[in-house]
């Protein structure tokens, strides 16, 4: 997987070498997939809180997470938001990517996402999983890397689980056809699923994880961020003013409404979506997580210094 997302990246950048800095504020093309991680990009475009910057950011939808470092790469995104494990692969094969700012994090209180299983499947258990052909939206992406972490706290060799890639909003489809016996899913999908009669949570399996973890952070290739620091600067304190407003309770229909129109769900399933917990900004410790969890899985070889994978 790490050497696929380095291949494509490479050779989608082969002329494009260090950024030159430019005058004028950039347009920034920001890559995000279909999960609520991503409110606060949502919100601070809604709400004008990048443009009262001087920003000018249009979000972008990429269908499989693990592809977002090859096209921030290749400057077909400026910014966007892979998943933890997905940029950590990528920057151990070589692609100089910080990160610039945070967007989910984990909470034990959140059942937004979880193991669906196709209706009459029988899956209710890790073991159950053995064996079978299961849907996780990006090979070596957060909902990959945890549940297979999940399934070896429960014994489980997830070698002789059959992974296959398919982006979120077609889990439905590929549980419906009969070419997945579950799927690792979010919401809004993931109850869509399950209000539709073709699927069933089989488990909530993230409670197992620690609390503020980013599922979701937000990258931008080294030579980018500083050519143009000052976009930067201003792209983070507009996330950091989103999540402000995403906690206020009094906001809530204004933030469901943002979110609705970059995941385009209809307004009886955007009125009951979980909306994941925001962290705009990110540490090393929160990395180093990251890093523990996917060097007991095989996926790095080395040790990162994660201070130096984030933006000052």
């Amino acid at each position: 997987m790490k050497r696929r997302i380095v291949l494509h990246a490479l050779a989608a950048s082969t002329a494009a070498a260090v950024l030159p800095a430019r005058a004028q504020t950039p347009k920034i093309v920001f890559g995000y997939t279909a999960v609520t991680d991503f409110a606060t990009v949502f919100v601070g475009v809604d709400q004008g809180l990048f443009k009262k910057r001087g920003l000018e950011v249009e979000p972008k939808f990429i269908p499989i997470n693990s592809t977002i470092p090859a096209a921030i790469q290749s400057d077909s995104l400026q910014i966007g938001g892979p998943t933890p494990s997905v940029f950590l692969q990528a920057a151990e094969g070589g692609l100089n990517h910080v990160v610039v700012a945070g967007g989910g994090v984990t909470s034990r209180s959140n059942t937004g996402f979880g193991l669906v299983a196709k209706s009459g499947s029988g899956i209710k258990t890790p073991q159950d999983c053995l064996g079978k052909k299961i849907g996780v939206p990006g090979l070596g992406a957060f909902l990959h890397v945890t549940f297979r972490a999940w399934l070896k706290q429960n014994g489980v060799d997830y070698k002789k689980v059959n992974f296959v890639e398919a982006s979120i909003p077609q889990h439905g489809d590929l549980l419906r056809g009969g070419s997945m016996d579950a799927v690792v899913s979010a919401d809004p999908f993931m109850s869509r699923i399950v209000d539709a009669g073709v699927g069933y949570v089989a488990s909530y399996y993230s409670t197992f994880l620690p609390e503020n973890q980013h599922t979701i952070i937000y990258t931008a290739r080294r030579d980018w961020a500083n050519a143009n620091a000052a976009a930067v600067r201003d792209f983070q304190q507009a996330v950091q003013e989103a999540a402000v407003f995403i906690r206020n309770p009094k906001n809530d229909a204004a933030v469901r409404v943002a979110i609705g129109k970059y995941i385009k769900l209809p307004p009886e399933v955007l009125a009951k979506v979980q909306i994941s917990p925001q962290g705009p900004t990110v540490s090393t410790q929160q990395l180093d997580y990251w890093v523990g969890l996917m060097k007991e899985q095989e996926m790095l070889k080395s040790t990162p210094q994660v201070a130096n994978l984030i933006f000052k």
